[in-house]
């Protein structure tokens, strides 16, 4: 896959949700169902403007790499050990 694709599917990805996140607010809809729907849209099951799935993988791991670190400074280490007798006496049971 070439860089320009790359870039080209990238721009296409960012178009589409500035389309469909202010429309699924009109609708009364998540803008996170607004954001899959924006992904069906121009996916190769929908108008099928990005057609390789390659590239899709790459922008889904992308966004995952960028979900942690939205999600990693909010997270409060030291409440994980209150966790840690319900999780055990949970696996135990099973």
């Amino acid at each position: 896959m070439a860089g320009s694709d790359l870039l080209l599917g990238g721009v296409l990805f960012l178009f589409a949700a500035v389309i469909a996140v202010p429309l699924a607010s009109r609708l009364g809809i998540g803008a996170v169902l607004g954001y899959l729907l924006a992904g069906i849209a121009i996916g190769p099951w929908g108008l099928g403007f990005i057609s390789d799935v390659d590239e899709i993988l790459h922008f889904s791991e992308l966004g995952v790499v960028f979900l942690m670190f939205i999600i990693g400074p909010s997270s409060i280490p030291p409440s994980y050990g209150d966790c840690g007798a319900p999780s055990s006496a949970l696996a135990r049971r099973r």
